[in-house]
């Protein structure tokens, strides 16, 4: 069993290690980096949702008790990290919900995909696909939402809701989901070559990506703020899964596998967006960091904990 676990997980990590050493080493630079992963977010990752969503059976996958279990679990997660950072670590209203987005935004793509694919199948990622469609929008939304709510210097709320709404439709992966939905509502076929080229793209999304974050994590270092991150990661490696688990099973009895798939996509360490959310306020960039590496680095064993606890 502790065999196979490794097998499924070890190619993931292995792929971010790679890319770690190269940008270590000077093989590749932070440009060079950096083009890399735009290439991956920008245009290979929105192709493979766009493919995903579009052959997605939505009247099976769309269930509404396991949009639910992740969910419930991930706002939970949320508001018991602002709780903490508020009431234990002292930290301003602002940098209190900085610090807790770490604790919502799983990397539930560039992560969940691969380690979900490898451990029960392709099949089963119609129940990744459905929980990514609106991963981004719910925790920028919550996240934006709460922000400008606890801000001394919060704007409008007309405002607000017009920095969200650019935000998601300027977002290349809200692009790809959105045409996913409208080519499978729609039953429009792509031309062959066209589709064909797309598929190219996709194939490359999980790799470049993996070695990419590899790269841009040697970027961040342990802080100052070291108690915090861990705190956050706990709640993203532990907690979130955990209630994710509790509801799946005990509340809305979702089918094994999908339960499996919820779990494992909801024990994903925090993925650059909560540094990016961090930057975008100026608030709690240091946690951030220091969360994104401490969690990726931990979910290598407690990925293949929650793996082997589920069967």
């Amino acid at each position: 069993m502790i065999a196979q676990i490794f097998d499924i997980i070890a190619p993931v990590f292995l792929l971010i290690a790679a890319g770690a050493t190269a940008a270590k080493l000077g093989w590749l630079s932070e440009s060079a980096i950096d083009g890399m992963m735009a290439f991956a977010m920008k245009f290979a990752a929105p192709s493979l949702l766009f493919l995903s969503v579009s052959r997605l059976d939505i009247s099976t996958a769309f269930q509404w008790p396991l949009m639910a279990s992740f969910y419930i679990a991930a706002t939970a997660s949320f508001f018991l990290a602002l709780l903490l950072a508020r009431m234990v670590f002292k930290r301003r209203p602002g940098e209190a919900v900085a610090v807790a987005f770490g604790a919502l935004f799983s990397n539930s793509l560039i992560l969940g995909f691969p380690i979900s694919e490898r451990a029960y199948g392709l099949d089963a990622l119609a129940t990744n696909v459905a929980l990514v469609s609106i991963h981004a929008p719910f925790c920028y939304l919550l996240g934006i939402t709460a922000m400008e709510l606890s801000r001394a210097d919060k704007q409008a709320f007309h405002k607000t809701a017009q920095t969200i709404m650019i935000m998601m439709f300027k977002n290349p992966l809200m692009i790809g989901i959105g045409l996913g939905f409208a080519v499978n509502f729609s039953g429009a076929t792509l031309p062959t070559p066209a589709l064909s080229a797309v598929e190219m793209l996709a194939q490359t999304t999980l790799p470049v990506a993996l070695f990419g974050v590899g790269g841009v994590l040697v970027r961040y270092s342990f802080g100052a703020s070291m108690p915090q991150a861990f705190m956050v990661s706990t709640l993203s490696l532990l907690v979130h899964p955990l209630l994710v688990y509790l509801l799946a099973t005990r509340v809305f009895l979702l089918e094994p596998q999908v339960m499996r798939n919820a779990v494992l996509t909801a024990a994903m360490a925090p993925g650059a967006n909560a540094f990016l959310f961090a930057t975008m306020y100026n608030r709690g960039k240091g946690v951030a960091a220091s969360a994104i590496l401490l969690a990726t680095s931990a979910s290598i064993f407690t990925v293949a904990g929650w793996i082997w606890f589920m069967g």
